[in-house]
């Protein structure tokens, strides 16, 4: 399959239809090579045929002011994606959606016969309570978590973590994650990039 054009909605549905599709949402402010380890790793473990790079127009839980322009993130999106699997798309934008839980309903909507699976380092698991409508985002999708040095202790202290406790999956059945009906979730720990976009942001001062 070519890749798409990464401004848009990425093929029609039916082009999708059957595929399982990593999707890993975030400000990419700016991407890095974390994102990459991350995406990569979710190929390989989860068997995913694509991994969507959904560039956020402005993370609600995020200041505004240090928050490039969407198409600065969007070039940075595109010079770090060096893995032809991976597709970026500012997909929020054409959709005007602020919040995950919108986008994926929305997504489960247009392409209702491909396999979606959210992908979320244990940083963001950390606070995944603070999202709008956390509990209703894992209903509607499957879960992958990928340790970020510092963070894993999230995967069993988290509220997130403790309130889906039992539809966690052991990592060696994570290529079955994809076809499940959520909520199931799994843990991959082999991901050791520490970078973040914040040091990375503070080190450019």
């Amino acid at each position: 399959m070519d890749k798409p054009d990464p401004d848009i909605l990425p093929p029609s549905p039916t082009g999708w239809a059957g595929r399982k599709i990593g999707l890993l949402g975030g400000s990419f402010n700016p991407a890095h090579s974390a994102h990459l380890e991350i995406s990569q790793a979710a190929l390989d473990r989860l068997g995913l045929d694509a991994v969507w790079w959904l560039v956020s127009p402005q993370n609600p839980l995020k200041s505004a002011d240090e928050m490039a322009p969407l198409n600065h993130r969007m070039d940075s999106a595109r010079a770090a994606a060096s893995d032809k699997r991976i597709h970026v798309s500012d997909l929020e934008h054409h959709l005007g959606t602020s919040y995950t839980a919108d986008t994926v309903q929305q997504l489960t909507r247009l392409c209702p016969d491909s396999h979606f699976v959210w992908l979320m380092g244990a940083d963001n698991l950390a606070q995944f309570c603070q999202w709008r409508d956390w509990q209703t985002i894992a209903r509607t999708v499957v879960f992958a978590i990928f340790n970020r040095p510092g963070y894993s202790g999230a995967v069993e202290t988290s509220e997130a973590a403790r309130h889906f406790q039992d539809t966690q999956i052991p990592a060696q059945d994570a290529r079955n994650l994809a076809t499940m009906s959520p909520p199931a979730w799994t843990f991959i720990r082999e991901t050791q990039n520490p970078l973040s976009s914040t040091e990375m942001r503070r080190k450019s001062v």
